[in-house]
């Protein structure tokens, strides 16, 4: 099921699951959030075409990210690969939606980098979750965007700047709830413009099973240490590929059984 976020026709931020062919999906408008309700179809529809998606959710807690967890990413940036979750968090001022243009800010030089993924919603409070009993914690899956100022990694040492600065996770199109993923395809274009038209080159390539800490795996490590809540998310890593996106560029992620996340990259701002 694809629960989506949405707002159309100058309409308050509203939920929805998204249903029909490719082309002719409807937004099946329902009350309240799904992840705090039981899904209550209101009776209207929206052309998904006259709907403007928004991030599908705003984590009212935390995102926490996983780094290094694609052993040729990790290899790629002369890493090594971490023998726990390398987990960090970014503040959910940093969550974007879907087509949401990026302003690329002054201080981030010339590597600002895109790192498409997988990322993880949590469905409700928890604590000490074991690997077995991650399924019932976990409400869906979304298309990350873990976009990365790699010249300030290094530096600032803390990651606050470089993967938490505003806008700097984009997620969508929406919510998947029955996705299996274990063995997913991650695809990461890279087009020249803006242009819908313009389908892009395919700068990172993987799967899921290829990560070195599987979902199960990241979400017990996690919990171990701090309560989840409900809407919290986590990203799960990048496949090998990454590299810098420049103003006027488009970059889309593809992930597999989901669908595909759109951000426009813009000018420089000081």
């Amino acid at each position: 099921m694809r629960i989506a976020r949405f707002t159309s026709a100058g309409s308050d931020p509203r939920y929805g699951v998204v249903d029909g062919a490719p082309g002719e999906e409807e937004i099946l408008v329902v009350s309240g959030d799904p992840l705090f309700a039981p899904l209550n179809p209101t009776g209207e529809r929206v052309p998904l075409a006259d709907a403007r998606l928004l991030a599908p959710v705003i984590p009212r807690s935390k995102v926490l990210g996983v780094g290094r967890n694609y052993a040729a990413h990790a290899a790629e940036l002369g890493n090594e690969v971490p023998a726990e979750p390398l987990v960090f968090t970014v503040p959910n001022t940093s969550v974007a939606g879907p087509g949401d243009p990026l302003p690329i800010p002054g201080w981030a030089g010339e590597e600002l980098h895109y790192e498409g993924e997988l990322a993880v919603v949590i469905r409700r409070l928890c604590k000490d979750v074991p690997r077995e009993r991650v399924g019932d914690v976990v409400y869906g899956y979304t298309v990350a965007n873990d976009v990365t100022a790699r010249s300030l990694q290094g530096p600032d040492q803390q990651w606050w700047r470089a993967k938490g600065a505003d806008g700097f996770t984009p997620l969508g199109p929406w919510i998947e709830t029955e996705l299996d993923p274990s063995d997913v395809r991650i695809v990461t274009r890279l087009a020249a413009s803006a242009d819908p038209d313009d389908a892009g080159e395919v700068v990172q390539d993987g799967r899921t099973s290829l990560m070195v800490h599987d979902v199960p795996s990241i979400v017990a490590h996690v919990s171990r240490a701090m309560t989840l809540l409900p809407g919290d998310v986590i990203l799960t890593g990048t496949p090998a590929g990454v590299g810098p996106v420049r103003a006027g560029q488009r970059v889309d992620v593809e992930v597999e059984g989901i669908g595909t996340l759109s951000t426009p990259f813009t000018a420089p701002r000081d």
